[in-house]
């Protein structure tokens, strides 16, 4: 294998791992990205030359096999969506029960009330002036 190639395996082996050199970190990869980050100029790994089939093989069978940030993005938000979907439910339930059970209690007040009208009514005479204890 030649200096050229063996530098151009090195950059892609580089940028599978994550760890570039020359070119951003996440950079996808591709023909061009393996070349910048081998030191070259863009468009030098042609498919018209024999001496890279090889490395264009490996370049296309890591573009595949990467990852991409994007679905991994994705994939985390539609996950924090879906948490906040449920929670948002729970919310909804929990203030249900609580306006449910205001409701009970504002009603048991006006029963009460009620019934203590109609205990204490004209003929019942209070023992004790209303200022002593």
């Amino acid at each position: 294998m030649t200096d050229i190639l063996k530098d151009y395996f090195e950059a892609l082996e580089r940028l599978k791992k994550g760890k570039p050199i020359n070119v951003l970190k996440g950079t996808k990869i591709t023909n061009d990205s393996v070349s910048l980050e081998a030191g070259r100029k863009k468009g030098t790994i042609k498919k018209s030359r024999p001496i890279f089939s090889d490395l264009i093989e490996a370049i296309d069978a890591a573009a595949k096999v990467e990852t991409k940030p994007g679905d991994e993005m994705r994939s985390k938000l539609d996950e924090a969506k879906d948490q906040a979907a449920r929670y948002r439910v729970l919310w909804e339930e929990a203030l249900a029960r609580e306006v449910s059970l205001v409701k009970q209690l504002w009603d048991e007040r006006d029963a009460w009330a009620k019934e203590r009208a109609a205990l204490s009514g004209g003929k019942v005479i209070p023992i004790r002036k209303p200022g002593r204890v």
